[in-house]
């Protein structure tokens, strides 16, 4: 029972080929049958959305399709919201997300929500709240974070395409860590309405993974677009990012960076799948020319954590005032304890110097687009990890290991440019490599249409039970 994907799916159940209430309910048999193993999915809504088949969907380009969505920062009205913490264990969901609200419109059928890291903190998803989620093609091996649980939902084939989230690399990661395809978008380019994450949202954006270009660039269509009074917007893209897509992406320059200043040491295999894929672009008549990175992973880090680190107190203290009561031991996870401790103390000025800085790493890398259409490195350092590498009950393994999942990834966040991990061969182990191109702020078109030139002329394959 395999699932085709979302452009697939919806095409077939536009010609009657198939009906939205089969495919829910294979949809439904799906997570059944694999997550149990995999862990991925942690509430469902089947009968819920069984009854919303019934009563006649929208119809959108995504007219019968199931999804899932990500239990962080993004509701569903009805389901818990706990982002994967034991602190927001107890809290429901009393609206959509504007993000699942367009979904809905677009006719998609919403199954539930996926495991996440604990509130993001993590490049794995080990939260204590549910345990780990499992990868698909080995499953000691880590999904990625904090996305993970999208991810090993669709490479296991239980749904064609997942919401995924990501502030520091967490659909990047999770899409590299299980042979999928993952693109961050632009700062602004997906509202995060009704939640304000004003600070932490010049970071973090939301998207999807999925196992195939066209999906991703159709469900960008869909969420895609500001809402009135949103801080920021994207540039408006020259077309919908589905006919983006299609086009030949022409004679691009593109920048090789394989290493980083003072960075973490690059696996053979993730240098290899590196330089493979530039030969790849070359044959294609692309000019790929070896550069330099122009920031510091650890530069990057500290202006990121103050970011992410002053929204994360502000949410902790909102729901601690909700419920009326101080901060317990078993509240929250150590490393989240640290982060907590760290930044509730905070002092505006360093709030300010942080924003500054995001603006001055944004010109020193913006710099290379003078030079560079996409930049091209490996999406990780180092190859897939086994599950509890990255423990977050004993912080010490975050500080050894995190910045060796988010080392490429990061950067991106903190300036605000699109960026997306695509598949491109295995380890030694035989488990997915990612490679990462990257493009400026409103460059989704160009690395849209450079992922389908490279998916028709190396195929990444269907994961392990899609």
């Amino acid at each position: 029972m395999s699932a085709p994907d979302a452009v697939a799916t919806a095409a077939a159940v536009r010609s009657g080929e198939t009906d939205a209430r089969t495919v829910t309910e294979q949809a439904i048999a799906r997570i059944e049958k694999h997550n149990p193993r995999l862990n991925a999915v942690v509430h469902s809504r089947f009968e819920a959305a069984l009854a919303e088949v019934a009563a006649g969907l929208p119809q959108g380009p995504l007219h019968g399709v199931p999804v899932l969505v990500k239990d962080l920062g993004t509701e569903v009205d009805g389901l818990p919201a706990t982002g994967g913490s034991r602190l927001f264990a107890d809290a429901t969901a009393r609206r959509d997300s504007e993000l699942v609200a367009r979904y809905r419109r677009a006719g998609a059928v919403v199954l539930g929500t996926t495991n996440t890291a604990e509130l993001g903190f993590n490049a794995s998803t080990e939260p204590v709240l549910f345990g780990p989620t499992r990868n698909p093609w080995n499953t000691a091996r880590s999904t990625g974070g904090s996305s993970g649980g999208s991810a090993a939902a669709v490479a296991a084939g239980m749904v064609p395409v997942a919401h995924a989230s990501d502030g520091g690399g967490s659909i990047r990661i999770p899409a590299a860590a299980c042979g999928l395809f993952g693109l961050k978008p632009s700062r602004g380019r997906v509202s995060p309405a009704p939640r304000p994450t004003t600070l932490s949202g010049l970071a973090s954006g939301h998207h999807a993974v999925t196992t195939t270009v066209r999906d991703s660039a159709l469900l960008l269509d869909v969420v895609a677009g500001p809402m009135p009074g949103d801080a920021y917007a994207a540039p408006a893209p020259a077309a919908p990012f589905a006919e983006l897509a299609r086009r030949d992406p022409g004679r691009l320059r593109i920048g090789l960076i394989t290493a980083l200043p003072e960075g973490p040491d690059v696996h053979p295999d993730c240098e290899r799948a590196t330089r493979a894929a530039a030969l790849l672009c070359e044959r294609l008549g692309h000019d790929v020319v070896e550069t330099t990175a122009r920031y510091r992973p650890a530069d990057v880090g500290r202006t990121s954590g103050v970011l992410m680190g002053a929204d994360l107190v502000a949410q902790i203290e909102a729901r601690l005032a909700q419920l009326a009561r101080p901060l317990a031991d078993d509240d929250i996870e150590p490393f989240t304890r640290v982060v907590y401790d760290t930044y509730r103390a905070l002092p505006a000025a360093d709030v300010s110097r942080a924003l500054r800085r995001v603006q001055e790493i944004g010109w020193e890398v913006g710099a290379a687009f003078g030079e560079f259409d996409v930049l091209l490195s490996p999406t990780l350092a180092q190859p897939t990890p086994l599950l509890g590498t990255l423990d977050t009950t004993a912080p010490e393994s975050i500080y050894r290991h995190a910045s060796v999942y988010s080392a490429f990834t990061s950067v991106y966040n903190v300036t605000g440019m699109p960026a997306m991990s695509v598949p491109f061969g295995h380890d030694s182990e035989g488990l997915p490599l990612g490679v990462q191109f990257a493009a400026p702020l409103g460059g989704e078109g160009t690395l849209l249409t450079l992922a389908a030139q490279l998916e028709r002329e190396a195929p990444w394959g269907t994961p392990p039970g899609g």
